[in-house]
């Protein structure tokens, strides 16, 4: 071998060996050659349609001019932001009850019956599309007389109910309900007795035995048979009861029909006699307990509570008479896999329209759904000038959804509550994530088997309101009158990728090391293998579509893009202000106001000075 070729491989051996160091010294320094496509939402400018109610009512469900999403820009402190991926309960409908006093006077209407029915209950566009009803299992005190279906001389009994009969219902109730399953074949019907037979009850206190008093322990079975009847009978109508209540108000003794219930004696009923005779004849009809108002939240949870009890139980309904509408969340919490319901309320007439309407928009139609209600209820759905009809010591006041006059009728305050639910918001939606407000604009939104979104919202101040509507990287402002209420509907799918306002995250560079704020007293590195406290950033709203990161009070700057960046700042403006930027691959990057991109670099510094995107400019999130 010459020295020459001894030269050679010499120096072979010496670039194989170097080559290796070479590479690992250099590649930290290297820009690589990966490339990431920003990720496009798709295409703006969903039209938004928008109905509104005022005070005044020169608007009743008006539906107002289109509005169109466009990219989120400008900040505003009332801001809705709708978040259609964060899902809550699903939603069964809104509506009415249907007592005998409203049959009775609907079904007076002659032709003009159609015309009502087909306004509440159609789901072609322009109609109520209401897709729940409460009615009710024998008399409320809201039909013209008491009675139940095995009404006895006094002094007898009808244990084996060889009596029973519903013929009482078939002259206004039954018809009502063919003409209405008619026109919407899917709605749900909810039953509730205001008593049982009064040959069935103990201790009564007046109107021959149907005020006050409880139910008979000897006769729990008969009165769980009486339910098997009933369900039976209507079914052979070809109404299907979805759900019953044991009792209406089982603590209030007062009204004409009444019967009280404690919460004991309805978990023992359930669990003994209505529950097992239900299982025995096939009949799945939802049993529903407690049915009253909102400040005794224990009674269901003691229900619920009762192991013999709950298996049959589907859930509790409210009313609110009394207590806050946020019990129906701690019956929720305390059985979050079981049902709540909204199922009563009233307006009292003559009634204030104004007032009336903000409170039942707020306390009902918004917060019940907001606190886990299926069902948001109006009591009831029709009544004459008069209020009537109404029994003896029954409610006198009581303001149907619409007066009834002779065919004709008008529409009322609950007309419009449940109007701007029903008719947007359609059965088997689920409500969706939406932040509210401790004054002001309340609001709760919804998304629909078909894929809209409807949010409702309503001004409680008593002057003009602005707020944003923010869906994914989308928005539109709009303004509300003191008092009234806007429902917005839309089309389309969220924009994803926008920033996780609010949250803290950690950021991975390409090098799979963590950025740090680096104690915020010397420039920002990506060297840390260990996210600690330094390495957590919080996502601040900057407005204008743009975020400001925080860590342990500073912010991120990008020091005017030529030098290395920092998070020494105690407040942000521009500087401290970016793009928050998807790409395809799943990681972010960030654009400071220069129009450059932060990069880890070589993770020794970081800067924002390159021009486009590659891996060194690309984060991953939370890895």
């Amino acid at each position: 071998m010459n020295l020459r070729t001894q030269h050679r491989r010499w120096l072979m051996a010496l670039l194989i060996i170097a080559l290796p160091v070479l590479y690992f010294s250099c590649k930290k320094d290297q820009k690589p050659s990966v490339s990431l496509t920003r990720t496009t939402p798709r295409g703006l400018n969903e039209t938004v349609n928008v109905w509104e109610t005022t005070t005044d009512q020169s608007n009743l469900l008006t539906q107002q001019p289109d509005i169109t999403f466009a990219p989120d820009a400008g900040s505003n402190p009332t801001t809705i932001t709708v978040d259609e991926t964060t899902t809550y309960q699903t939603i069964d409908g809104f509506g009415y009850a249907l007592t005998g006093g409203s049959a009775q006077v609907i079904n007076g209407m002659g032709a003009n019956q159609s015309t009502l029915l087909n306004d509440i209950f159609s789901t072609a566009s322009g109609h109520l599309g209401s897709s729940f009803l409460r009615i009710t299992i024998g008399a409320s005190d809201l039909s013209s007389s008491d009675f139940t279906y095995d009404d006895m001389p006094a002094g007898q009994t009808d244990n084996n109910l060889t009596n029973f009969s519903v013929n009482k219902e078939m002259t206004d109730l039954v018809p009502v309900l063919k003409n209405i399953i008619a026109i919407n074949p899917g709605i749900k019907i909810l039953a509730t007795p205001w008593t049982a037979p009064v040959w069935m009850k103990q201790n009564t206190t007046g109107n021959n035995g149907f005020t006050g008093g409880n139910l008979n322990p000897q006769y729990y079975d008969a009165y769980a048979r009486y339910f098997v009847k009933y369900i039976q009978a209507m079914q052979a109508q070809g109404i299907t009861i979805y759900a019953v209540t044991p009792q209406n108000e089982p603590l209030n003794p007062y009204n004409n029909p009444a019967m009280t219930m404690q919460p004991s004696e309805e978990a023992n009923f359930i669990a003994n006699n209505l529950g097992p005779q239900f299982a025995a004849n096939g009949i799945t009809t939802r049993i529903i307990c407690y049915d009253h108002n909102c400040d005794r939240p224990d009674y269901p949870q003691t229900v619920l509570g009762t192991s013999a009890a709950n298996p049959y139980v589907d859930g509790s309904a409210f009313h609110l008479y009394a207590g806050d509408i946020s019990a129906l969340t701690t019956v929720h919490n305390a059985y979050p896999t079981k049902n709540v319901y909204f199922t009563e309320q009233f307006v009292g007439g003559p009634g204030n329209f104004a007032g009336d309407f903000d409170w039942h928009m707020n306390n009902l139609i918004i917060g019940a759904p907001r606190n886990w209600s299926r069902v948001v209820l109006e009591w009831n759905l029709a009544s004459d000038p008069n209020y009537n009809p109404h029994t003896s010591g029954g409610c006198s006041n009581c303001m149907g959804a619409v007066t009834v006059s002779g065919s004709n009728y008008t529409r009322n305050t609950c007309y419009y509550t449940v109007a701007h639910a029903s008719s947007f918001v359609q059965p088997g939606a689920v409500r969706i994530s939406s932040n509210t407000f401790s004054s002001a604009i309340q609001d709760v939104a919804f998304k629909n088997p078909d894929g809209t979104k409807v949010v409702i919202a309503l001004n409680t101040s008593s002057s003009s309101q602005s707020f944003k509507i923010k869906w994914g990287w989308e928005s539109f402002t709009y303004t509300l009158p003191a008092g009234a209420v806007a429902t917005f509907k839309w089309a389309g799918t969220q924009s994803a990728g926008g920033p996780p306002i609010g949250q803290t995250i950690t950021l991975k560079c390409f090098h799979n090391f963590y950025v740090s704020s680096e104690d915020g007293t010397k420039p920002m590195t990506s060297t840390r293998t260990v996210a600690q406290a330094w390495e957590q950033f919080t996502v601040v709203d900057a407005g204008n579509g743009k975020i400001a990161l925080q860590s342990i009070g500073h912010y991120v700057s990008s020091e005017n893009g030529v030098n290395p960046i920092t998070c020494n700042r105690t407040s942000y403006s521009t500087w401290e202000e970016f793009n928050w930027i998807t790409n395809a691959d799943g990681t972010i990057s960030l654009q400071g106001n220069n129009g450059d991109y932060i990069s880890c670099d070589n993770g020794a510094s970081m800067t924002c000075d390159r021009t486009s995107i590659g891996g060194w400019e690309a984060f991953k999130v939370n890895q």
